[in-house]
């Protein structure tokens, strides 16, 4: 009986499909149209990738490198590589083709998909360099008609070949399932670097699966679930729903056409749960704010007024305080203000809209609290398979990233440093025994590298990274987060960097949002011509230096931004100040940025 597999990412979609053949999984948009596949249907394509990839030479142990947006074909091939016990390893699309060589060699990839001719491009570009890829596929072939490249394999015809070969032998993938253990490597998740060159998390199936089936239940996702697939599927992040989500309770993954129409993607989706990284959740901010400050009088007003208002009866909830008449209230806003606003947003059928990948401001969120979109903020990293604590309806505390899931472990180090202990976490770095060995001991608890406080009752809060803490000259520690974040609530501010290690005081390199800023300078007919002029304009430098006095309020007087600069040009990954998931190199930025850092410190001294 095929209840007999052994617990298995694939696996688990050989179960469900065997359950629920005509249930739909996965929905992608193309041309307009939202086209559906069943369970059933993932399998088999899941399954012809395999066998094809079997044909190629793939075995248990192999890599196989994904370097491609989100798309349906992303996890054919994720899911495909480990039906054979080989590993899927995701590289992120923005990388420049160095950082895919150093994957590449790393993990030591035999079969490469790309997406389509850019990415094929990188491939090609680094293939002296990369000598144990044998075979790259392209799903999007488009200018690559006549290309003379004995590795290359078009993406339809080697699903085509597939299908054919194992049309012939029914009970291979079968056979291959039970052939899987839980605990060998399923995929390798390659860290962000912000510290130091990426490292390749091994994890396993049983990592990812019992990691997901603590937080699925506690949320109570089912069949009628769904979500956007919009993050990098490099990150575990994503993968917590794009991948497990339709393997784990049966809901539905949706991929838009492309980054650029994921708002509309999602209003028109409306999904039950949506993740974003605080970034996202600051830049859905910044864009209410904008459009608030340039709707009518009246429209302006009644946002104004029912924030406010709202802001007031969440506070009353939480400390049991609630007045009669506030539920007529928040009906009353519900129906002016926070349900146009929720739709908009495509939020209004969302029940679990989820913060996580990095710390979000908590005036952030009790701000969409106020407005009815109650996010349950939630912590993990790549090495616990993404989490290990969340806040959860009925046990949610702003401020925290709430508590244990079960089924996992957690401690406070001597110093304060997050330890988490647990059956997701990861099995070691690729190619990186010591490296493993400095973060989980023998007793198996990992080291976050972040430091944190719990509370009485178990809730786990973040209070900076231990390789980040900023002590000054003064001998105070410092989180530069909660600085940075206290910016970052500001529309027009879109990154900075906290600075005041060994110094006297805290100073802050600032990068605007080119967005809202150039609304708000085109409102003001400011005339400038790119990002650079956008920022030597005083009245933007007297705009942000308004939103730092704003955010020094929210802070504790050691803390506070004594002077700023702003960046005259946004940070790239390319000059190394950020990663591929937008992580800030605080090193990296330090050091390509220090004149204006010193700069900061002696006009201050003179």
């Amino acid at each position: 009986m095929s209840t007999a597999l052994p617990l298995s990412l694939p696996g688990q979609l050989y179960l469900r499909a065997e359950r629920h053949p005509h249930a739909v999984a996965l929905r992608e948009k193309r041309l307009g149209i939202w086209r559906e596949l069943s369970f059933q249907g993932y399998l088999e394509r899941v399954g012809w990738t395999a066998r094809m990839l079997w044909e190629l030479g793939v075995r248990a142990g192999d890599s196989v490198a994904i370097l491609s947006d989100n798309r349906p074909e992303w996890l054919f091939t994720d899911l495909g590589a480990q039906v054979l016990g080989a590993r899927g390893v995701g590289i992120y699309q923005t990388n420049p083709a160095a950082d895919v060589a150093y994957i590449l060699n790393d993990a030591r990839c035999r079969v490469v998909l790309c997406e389509d001719q850019e990415q094929y491009d990188k491939v090609t570009a680094v293939a002296d360099e990369t000598p144990s890829v044998e075979h790259v596929l392209v799903v999007e072939p488009r200018g690559l008609r006549g290309v003379e490249d004995s590795r290359l394999r078009l993406w339809e015809h080697f699903l085509e070949e597939g299908r054919a070969l194992l049309e012939r032998e029914p009970g291979w993938l079968k056979a291959q399932l039970a052939a899987r253990s839980p605990d060998e490597p399923a995929m390798v998740i390659y860290t962000s670097g912000t510290t130091g060159a990426p490292k390749g998390a091994l994890v396993s199936s049983r990592n990812m699966l019992e990691g997901s089936a603590t937080f699925t239940a506690q949320l109570g996702l089912g069949q009628e679930d769904s979500v956007v697939s919009y993050l990098p599927l490099c990150h575990v992040a994503e993968k917590l729903f794009s991948l497990l989500l339709p393997l784990a309770v049966g809901g539905k993954v949706h991929f838009g056409e492309a980054l650029e129409t994921v708002q509309q993607d999602v209003a028109e989706v409306s999904p039950t749960v949506f993740l974003g990284v605080p970034r996202i959740w600051e830049k859905m901010h910044a864009v209410v704010m904008v459009k608030m400050r340039d709707a009518s009088w009246l429209k302006r007003t009644l946002f104004e007024t029912f924030t406010r208002l709202g802001a007031g009866i969440r506070e009353r909830e939480r400390t049991g305080q609630r007045r009669w008449w506030d539920a007529l209230a928040w009906r009353v806003g519900d129906l002016l203000v926070y349900r146009p606003l929720q739709e908009r947003l495509g939020l209004r059928r969302c029940r679990f809209p989820i913060s996580g990948a990095a710390p979000i401001s908590p005036e952030l969120l009790a701000w969409y609290d106020s407005v009815g979109v109650r996010i349950y903020e939630g912590y993990g990293q790549t090495e616990s398979a993404g989490t290990s604590h969340l806040n959860i309806p009925g046990a949610t505390r702003l401020g925290t990233v709430g508590r244990p899931v079960p089924g996992v472990e957690c401690r406070l180090d001597e110093d304060g440093e997050v330890l988490v202990r647990g059956s997701n976490v990861f099995l070691g770095y690729l190619n990186k025994p010591e490296a493993t060995a400095e973060v989980r001991d023998a007793q198996g608890w990992l080291r976050t590298g972040d430091l944190g406080e719990i509370d009485a009752d178990g809730y786990l809060r973040i209070t900076g990274r231990k390789r980040e803490i900023l002590i000054t000259s003064g001998g105070k520690n410092l989180s530069p987060e909660r600085i940075q974040n206290a910016l970052k609530n500001s529309p027009y501010i879109k990154e900075a960097v906290a600075i005041g290690d060994r110094r006297p005081f805290v100073t802050a390199l600032v990068q605007v949002d080119p967005e809202t800023v150039a609304d708000w300078a085109l409102r003001r007919k400011l005339a400038f011509t790119s990002y650079t002029d956008l920022t030597q304009r005083p009245e933007v430098r007297k705009l942000i230096e308004e939103e730092v006095t704003r955010a020094n309020e929210t802070l504790a007087r050691v803390e506070q931004v004594r002077t700023f600069r702003l960046l005259e040009r946004e940070m790239t990954q390319d000059a190394g100040e950020v990663t591929a998931s937008l992580k800030v190199r605080r090193k990296a930025v330090l050091e390509l940025h220090s004149k204006l850092v010193e700069e900061m410190y002696a006009r201050t001294r003179e």
